[in-house]
């Protein structure tokens, strides 16, 4: 496993990162504990050093599965987790104010939750799990933040991005308050190279990179006739004839760089992971298979040239998160 700097913290983070959303149970149907446990267990003999999960995903269950497994090795595992808005609104809507999502004493009880949930003293990296840009300079979440670095509960802040919305966090990167930006980075959505990735470059901020898989269309085994149950999120995502046009593509990428349809999740993090300002990839990963095939690609191997010229002309401008 290939190690980068996580922006400019003194954490060194695996190439291949844990998501943690799927292991929570809610959102993604088939979840197991028990093959959880092992594909964190797997993960972590392989190398990898970084997890994220966030308070929501099974309302702390995952952050409970992750603090069982970490206790159990000796290697050093960083853990980032991330605070719900307190009004549960994804995204914060124009109106929104701070007040409304991020008080101060909500940031401090969710940490103090989180930790919790972890068996953990400080956190690695607390993050809020949604921004806008409108909301820097407002509020007193900003003294929440530094009274739980002070008190040693955190060691470093980030934000994650909202869907689609990259630049919405470029104001509250240019005030030097974050350490890192979660953001969705993929083949299909290449919008973060335009503004957002050569700022955290320049301001020495680390990107923590989301759906690089495309929430499982850029694994090559979505196809037109694929089913997800009714309350997994995928239904929604891949509704109408999106697994049509997801497939298709696909399809095409694979005829353009000559490969097979197989070789598109390596392909698709290795494309992500040629991005100098990238720190880490976060796919989520349930089943030892999966933390095998995605642990391969931190090898600080990327792309060809080449074949990230040829990946360039596949950008796709949609949200399938409306």
């Amino acid at each position: 496993m290939n190690y980068r700097r996580l922006g400019r913290t003194d954490i060194q983070v695996s190439e291949i990162g844990f998501g943690g959303w799927g292991i929570g149970g809610t959102g993604w149907i088939g979840a197991n504990d028990d093959d959880s446990l092992r594909a964190l267990n797997r993960a972590i003999e392989l190398g990898l050093n970084f997890i994220d999960t966030a308070l929501v995903y099974g309302d702390g269950h995952s952050e409970q599965l992750i603090g069982r497994v970490v206790r159990t090795h000796r290697e050093r595992i960083h853990v980032a987790t991330k605070i719900p808005p307190k009004n549960r609104r994804w995204p914060p809507g124009p109106e929104t104010r701070v007040e409304e999502a991020y008080p101060a004493d909500h940031v401090i009880a969710c940490t103090e939750q989180s930790l919790r949930n972890l068996g953990r003293e400080c956190l690695d990296l607390q993050q809020f799990h949604v921004w806008s840009d409108a909301w820097v300079a407002q509020g007193d979440w900003l003294e929440a933040i530094n009274r739980l670095k002070d008190h040693g509960k955190i060691r470093y802040f980030g934000i994650s991005t909202n869907d689609h919305q990259p630049d919405d966090a470029i104001d509250l990167m240019a005030t030097g308050v974050v350490d890192t930006v979660q953001v969705i980075y993929n083949v299909f959505e290449q919008s973060p190279e335009d503004r957002l990735l050569p700022m955290c470059e320049q301001q020495g901020v680390g990107v923590i990179v989301r759906v690089a898989l495309d929430e499982g269309g850029l694994t090559g085994t979505l196809t037109p006739d694929s089913q997800f149950d009714a309350d997994d999120f995928r239904s929604r995502y891949f509704r109408d004839d999106r697994k049509q046009q997801v497939y298709d593509r696909v399809q095409e990428i694979a005829r353009d760089l000559d490969i097979s349809v197989a070789q598109m999740p390596a392909t698709a993090l290795r494309f992500v992971l040629s991005h100098p300002a990238v720190s880490t990839v976060i796919p989520g990963m349930r089943s030892v298979r999966n933390v095998e095939r995605n642990c391969r690609v931190g090898d600080g191997k990327g792309l060809p040239r080449e074949q990230v010229t040829k990946l360039k002309a596949h950008r796709w401008v949609r949200n399938f998160y409306h």
